[in-house]
């Protein structure tokens, strides 16, 4: 039962293919706020805080805080795995490709496209009418995630290598994507292997 994970970048539409994606294969579809209630459960409120904002230089120095967020990080990777052991899942952000990067039938997918598609996408979705304070959501937003990427799983990223697959929305159009991964997870599908860890 395969699970397909997608990176995106803010602005490259990889949201809107994660939902057709699932909906298409009529797999469960979990992104921050799916995850963020399981989360929840267990207590941990302020993990979707935690996740945006990338920590301060003195809050390195605070013990409590740091253990706080490596609690979080471990409950996160439980729940991905979770999900993944379920299979049939699309599972959106959230570090699903670095917690799921030795497994035989996930397919990671980054999403990415151009500076000024981005800036376009995200003043038009995000209501913001100033070309620099697009820039500077887009740059912040870029930054959180790969802090708390790089910080927590020591991966990249942006980094290529991480992925089973990269694409280039501003040339290959959603729709065609979309269907690409359709077809991706029926071959998949079709191999019938169970969730065991590949060597790297």
């Amino acid at each position: 039962m395969p699970t397909i994970t997608i990176s995106r970048e803010l602005g490259s539409q990889g949201r809107q293919i994660a939902e057709n994606t699932a909906q298409a294969l009529g797999y469960h579809f979990m992104d921050k706020r799916a995850i963020g209630e399981v989360m929840k459960e267990y207590g941990l409120v302020e993990f979707h805080d935690e996740y945006e904002i990338a920590p301060s230089f003195w809050d390195i120095f605070d013990a409590h805080r740091m253990e706080r967020r490596a609690d979080m990080i471990n409950m996160l990777n439980k729940v991905i795995l979770a999900l993944a052991q379920h299979g049939n899942m699309v599972i959106l952000g959230r570090a699903g490709f670095a917690v799921l990067r030795d497994y035989a039938d996930v397919l990671n997918v980054r999403i990415q496209a151009q500076q000024e598609q981005r800036i376009a996408f995200v003043m038009a979705d995000e209501n913001i009418t100033g070309l620099e304070q697009a820039k500077t959501y887009i740059r912040d937003n870029d930054q959180n995630r790969t802090s708390f990427i790089e910080s927590f799983y020591g991966v990249k990223w942006d980094q290529a290598s991480a992925f089973d697959l990269v694409i280039n929305t501003s040339k290959i159009s959603p729709e065609m994507v979309t269907n690409f991964l359709i077809a991706a997870a029926r071959k998949l599908e079709k191999k019938q292997k169970p969730s065991v860890r590949v060597a790297a």
